[in-house]
């Protein structure tokens, strides 16, 4: 979404819209009471409008929508086009907002969604990049039912709207962006599998119909957007340049997944422009891809003021009323933002826009307001109506917080296996580090009032006797304090620096520039590990990846552990991974880079591949050839594990139509999924690979299986892809078995130089666990 300090003047009437409602509830003692829903066909109180066919519910949803369009003025229609939706007094609509946030839990970002005495917080979970670190479907899922949850009961007392602008699932293309901590990491089939899990939570329904919402999710922000402000490039001017091989391999397979995967309700345009046209304004992603190949069930909306950027900042068109038609005709539906809302009545008056274009658009705006159960009546009397105040913030969601921090932590070191921490010999700690006592720091942007925080430094502190400095002033640390922290180093049996960064480093609106710790903590870090008396623990609070290669390499600083921004409860999952309650299986959803790669890369350069014609490396694992910190995936355990293969086919036979130019000869490199037989690829080519994981030590624990496929060298193929993943649990000394359902036209398959998917011909090697095993595709 937009950020609220944009500083823009064309943004002024949002900014102060927001300030007044900022301001109004600051003004309150008790800030906004309870109020009741939001909501029409009231037919308790206005039993008129049971006339109405669009509020009778034993109607089909199109059916209703059409009586509902039909009966609106032009201006009530356009009223309609915008996040602060007009009500219709005569027909017993009342004003909706659309602007509702549920990144990691329910937001008070947007004006749709709010606090009170009533619902003071709601579950705060750990920012996305550290769920998606869990590598964990089922928590994906689960976290996504709960949020739903909390928001529901919020909405039951006035508090919430229905639509929630998540999740984020950008592909984080670079270290750098401030963003990157917001999505699933740099993985298409990982942020894939995200996405459809995360929205099915959030828009479940208990009795499994498509056609009705808990909640409306939106995946965002579509497409190729990963760049906010970068040595003074911004996201409203930016044209990002991407091969059609980058676009259809990397950036557009989380969005896909998450339409048809997921049948999210929405999916929200971004900024940029994509080849030199803003993405809100282009026919072909828009009503081409969203809604003609993934066939959207739902609405297309605008990033907060993207309307406006198109002609304000982009001068893509010469006048408002083209920035509307433009943005409509291609398939806008809704804008965050008053653009559409002032200037659609003159576009039409121009004949630039056609009634019967926004009558669609209003319709896939009302549809999923039906869906919803908006104009069924009282939500209270519906599927959800008795959840309330009581079902937010309840110990059992408060604990699955902890539990996505606990799967999400990153054991990056452990030299000499100083943790898990043992109670015996470890009686004291100095606890030292800007984010050693964090809050707010924990939970990151898009964030809600949480229940309750726990801090690394209460956490530890419920384990054994601590000792604390924060060494800096904040996390800029401009000066390191190492008097007191060296001091206290020298006299605990163990340290624990828990440094990193917060959102006054990376976040929306703020890229970094370097890789680094900030400020002095490098130095704060160094010192105080040579003063220290026991093992010293570096704890790396961030949402993108950091350079700490002097971490890695200095012997006396033992373990290293990521953590993300952890949520509420993430000092509680902290201490429980030190103290061995937990044994730590998150594995990195991103590269971990060296400082010289952004040195040499810029943040500009999209291009996924390496060009050695210019020394230019790639990105990402899947096709980066320079040395890194620590690799995608990578990640350590207190327990050993060993991968045995039981079952894996060694060959695959395409079947192809005799006619079939690479049937008739031995020359082709590679066949396209589209040229196979119908309905081959969903009956015959898919196998399954089976094997056997043990756990070797002495600690029980959940183990990440990876399944990777390197496809032959055609195409500029990527290295390795991810094509699975499990998460298992496996008692200490014991097997579990683990199997892999793959399919060749989805899993092995690649995308050409002209964004065709195609399966290449010839040896592929399939990495399970530490495993490889060779696999023949032949026709």
């Amino acid at each position: 979404m937009a950020s609220t300090n944009r500083n823009r003047n064309r943004a002024l009437p949002i900014l102060l819209a927001t300030l007044c409602f900022i301001i109004s509830i600051a003004s309150s003692p008790h800030r906004i009471s309870a109020q009741t829903p939001v909501f029409a066909c009231d037919i308790d109180s206005n039993p008129w409008v049971a006339a109405f066919p669009f509020c009778n519910t034993s109607l089909g949803v199109q059916d209703r929508v059409s009586d509902l369009v039909r009966r609106l003025t032009l201006a009530q229609k356009i009223g309609n086009l915008v996040n602060n939706a007009s009500g219709i007094s005569t027909l017993g609509i009342p004003n909706y907002e659309w602007w509702s946030e549920a990144l990691h839990g329910v937001s008070y970002v947007g004006p749709g969604t709010h606090f009170s005495d009533l619902v003071p917080g709601a579950t705060s979970f750990p920012q996305v990049i550290l769920i998606a670190a869990s590598f964990n479907v089922t928590l994906f899922e689960a976290i996504g039912k709960v949020v739903s949850t909390e928001a529901r009961a919020m909405h039951n007392v006035g508090l919430a709207g229905l639509t929630f602008w998540s999740p984020n699932v950008n592909i984080f293309r670079d270290p750098r962006w401030g963003r990157g901590q917001e999505t699933p990491g740099e993985d298409p089939y990982l942020s894939g599998r995200y996405a459809s899990a995360y929205v099915r939570g959030l828009q479940q329904t208990d009795d499994g119909n498509r056609d009705k919402l808990k909640v409306a999710a939106c995946c965002k922000h579509y497409t190729a957007y990963d760049l906010d402000n970068w040595k003074g490039v911004d996201r409203f001017h930016f044209n990002a340049i991407v091969s059609q091989q980058d676009l259809d391999d990397t950036f557009q397979p989380p969005f896909k997944s998450c339409v048809i995967d997921g049948n999210v309700a929405s999916v929200m345009c971004s900024f940029n422009q994509v080849n030199g046209k803003p993405t809100c304004a282009d026919l072909d992603l828009l009503t081409g891809v969203i809604r003609g190949q993934w066939k959207l069930n739902g609405y297309i909306g605008a990033d907060c003021d993207s309307v406006d950027v198109i002609f304000n900042s982009q001068h893509y068109t010469k006048t408002p009323e083209e920035a509307v038609a433009v943005t409509i005709s291609a398939g806008l539906d809704l804008d965050c933002g008053f653009f559409l809302g002032q200037h659609t009545q003159k576009a039409v008056d121009a004949g630039l826009v056609d009634e019967a274009a926004i009558d669609n658009a209003i319709s896939n705006n009302f549809a999923t307001l039906m869906r919803l159960g908006f104009f069924d009546g009282d939500p209270r009397k519906q599927l959800y109506g008795k959840l309330g105040p009581s079902d937010v913030c309840t110990p059992e969601n408060r604990e699955l917080a902890r539990e996505a921090a606990r799967q999400g932590i990153v054991l990056l070191k452990n030299s000499a296996s100083p943790l898990p921490l043992n109670h015996a010999t470890i009686k004291t700690l100095a606890v030292i580090g800007p984010n050693a006592n964090a809050t707010k720091a924990m939970i990151g942007n898009y964030e809600g009032t949480p229940c309750k925080y726990v801090t690394p430094l209460q956490g530890l502190t419920e384990h054994v006797s601590t000792t604390y400095a924060p060494g800096c002033a904040n996390v800029a640390c401009s000066t390191a304090q190492l008097d007191d922290a060296k001091k206290i180093a020298a006299l605990a049996d163990a340290t624990v620096l828990v440094m990193g960064a917060d959102l006054s480093i990376e976040a929306e609106g703020l890229d970094r520039v370097d890789l680094l710790l900030p400020g002095q903590q490098q130095l704060l870090v160094s010192e105080v590990a040579r003063a220290s008396k026991g093992p010293v623990i570096l704890v790396i609070m961030s949402g993108g990846a950091m350079d700490i290669q002097f971490a890695k390499n200095d012997d006396r600083i033992t373990s290293i552990l990521w953590v993300g921004y952890p949520g509420e409860a993430g000092g509680a999952a902290l201490a429980d991974v030190l103290f061995g309650d937990y044994n730590p299986s998150g594995r990195l959803p991103m590269t971990w880079y060296p400082q010289s790669y952004v040195d040499k890369v810029p943040m500009t350069n999209m291009n996924m591949r390496p060009d050695p014609s210019n020394g230019y490396p790639g990105r990402t694992y899947r096709f980066y050839t320079g040395e890194t910190v620590y690799p995608f995936g990578y990640g350590l355990s207190y327990s050993s594990y060993f991968h045995r293969l039981v079952r894996a086919p060694q060959r695959v036979s395409l079947h192809l139509e005799m006619s079939h130019a690479c049937a008739l000869s031995n020359k082709c490199n590679s066949v396209s999924v589209d040229a196979l037989p119908e309905d081959t690829c969903r009956r015959d080519l898919s196998f399954d690979v089976h094997l056997r994981v043990r756990n070797s030590g002495t600690l029980s624990g959940s183990h990440t299986v990876f399944l990777y496929s390197s496809p032959p060298s055609v195409h500029r193929s990527p290295k390795k892809h991810l094509v699975g993943f499990r998460k298992v649990f496996v008692v200490a000394g014991h097997e579990s078995p683990v199997k892999f359902r793959v399919d060749v036209c989805t899993d092995l398959s690649l995308v050409d130089e002209a964004g065709v998917r195609k399966i290449a011909l010839g040896h592929h090697v399939l990495h399970i666990g530490d495993l490889k095993h060779s696999l023949s595709i032949v026709v």
